[in-house]
């Protein structure tokens, strides 16, 4: 019996959830405390513009990050689901054909963010120090494309393969060079914004390394062959990928919007207090999301080997982890700002810093409801429910918050902004959950 199958198959769901679960809140935890501290440089070392000028090109970093990540969990779902059924010959050429695919985008993209990156600034109605800040930073991005957009691909790979710790290890790894590159280059060199892009870069390239190398080393269930698979099958595997890129793609969407109302009501000081509440909810938001991430590969598996019962009783893990996550965030969000805005903002900016706090009190009530269809649309991806999982994704990134923002933006300016995620988290809860108990009936 292989690793796989005794862990997937064989044990007891609570220490499974554990093994699977832990190791991934803690991978996200490093890298939602680098966000932190990237944000916490920038903002004291650079400038409000700067602090501006990140979240600015964020999105646009995202969607190459989420074309890659449409094609690593569409085919870790077919991936788990292959090993699950024994056909690993099927499963190793699928998992090679992938990631020549994602090396292939991850090259395109460079090109296009390196020559194009003004006009779609500009675009957006950037301007001044935010607009030259912004194509600095996302050029070296560009740059370092090959080497970075396949590492969050790979980190989906490791876990299918049962590498749970080794996955959680390099993303600390990662997190904590770039935290230390940060501090070197910003804070005791006096570097501009280019250097938080390049600390980032360089610490994403040398985990690409670290997380490819077992694969190259045939150590792994999964290995590199030669061959292709048919384009019914890659067309199948980018379909159930397709929510998290939709979803990837959508929230960037709604950011570019989101980025122009706060424009429009109060200048790159609102888009700087955003920011700063944004980097200090990536902690949970990241850990949920990471924990939820994690027990896809279990739960395709047993789907795959029919163990129904089993995969109910992972996600029921999955969704009550995630109930206590959040409410814990929400009570540290609402009432701990005072105390946590200071390290991002200098203390010669007190509009920035009282509109931060203001921000973030808000936005925490979020928290209360935004776990759920996060979960359950990964629960849907990972049964290959494609088309459901597309519809939580879609609604729940883009189309009930851009609602949101039509109806509480007008009376209540940036407040609405802030209660939007509320407002939008209530409705998409609904809608996923009518979309997992219409399946339940069924076979899952």
């Amino acid at each position: 019996m292989d690793t796989n199958t005794f862990m997937f198959e064989k044990m007891q769901p609570t220490k499974l959830f554990i093994k699977c679960a832990i190791p991934a809140a803690l991978s996200m935890i490093f890298s939602g405390i680098y966000s932190i501290a990237d944000g916490i440089f920038v903002g004291r070392c650079i400038g409000e513009d700067a602090l501006a000028a990140v979240n600015l090109v964020m999105p646009l970093i995202m969607i190459s990050f989420a074309l890659a990540e449409m094609i690593a969990v569409g085919s870790s779902v077919q991936l788990a689901m292959l090993l699950g059924q024994k056909e690993k010959e099927l499963a190793n050429r699928t998992f090679s054909v992938c990631i020549k695919v994602i090396l292939g985008i991850s090259v395109i993209i460079g090109l296009i963010f390196f020559f194009l990156s003004k006009p779609i600034l500009m675009l957006m109605g950037t301007e001044g120090m935010a607009l030259q800040y912004g194509i600095e930073y996302i050029r070296v991005y560009a740059v370092f494309s090959p080497l970075i957009i396949v590492y969050f691909a790979a980190d989906n790979y490791l876990r299918i393969c049962g590498k749970q710790n080794y996955s959680m290890a390099l993303n600390i790894v990662t997190s904590v060079l770039n935290i230390v590159l940060d501090f070197l280059l910003l804070v005791v060199w006096k570097q501009g914004v280019w250097a938080a892009a390049f600390t980032s870069c360089i610490s994403m390239a040398l985990g690409t390394v670290m997380a490819l190398w077992p694969f190259f080393r045939n150590k792994l269930e999964l290995k590199f062959v030669k061959g292709w698979i048919s384009a019914k099958q890659f067309v199948k595997l980018v379909a159930n990928g397709s929510s998290e890129f939709f979803a990837n793609i959508a929230s960037s969407i709604f950011s570019f919007i989101l980025n122009i109302v706060l424009l429009s009501i109060g200048g790159a000081t609102a888009v700087a207090a955003m920011s700063v509440v944004m980097y200090v909810e990536s902690i949970a938001s990241m850990m949920i999301s990471g924990m939820s991430d994690s027990m896809q590969p279990a739960i395709s598996y047993c789907h795959g080997a029919g163990l129904k019962k089993r995969v109910y009783a992972l996600e029921k893990r999955v969704l009550v982890s995630a109930a206590v996550l959040s409410l814990t965030a929400c009570l540290l969000l609402r009432y701990g700002g005072a105390w946590v805005v200071p390290f991002f903002v200098k203390s010669d900016e007190t509009e920035l810093l009282a509109l931060s706090i203001h921000a973030m009190s808000l936005y925490a009530l979020s928290y209360l409801v935004n776990w759920v269809d996060g979960c359950l649309s990964g629960y849907l991806t990972a049964l290959g429910q494609a088309g459901r999982s597309f519809i939580a994704s879609i609604m729940g990134t883009l189309v009930l918050p851009l609602v949101g923002l039509a109806v509480l933006v007008p009376p209540l300016g940036l407040a609405g902004v802030c209660l939007m995620p509320l407002f939008a988290g209530v409705l998409s809860a609904v809608l996923s959950l009518i979309l997992v108990l219409t399946i339940k009936n069924k076979s899952v």
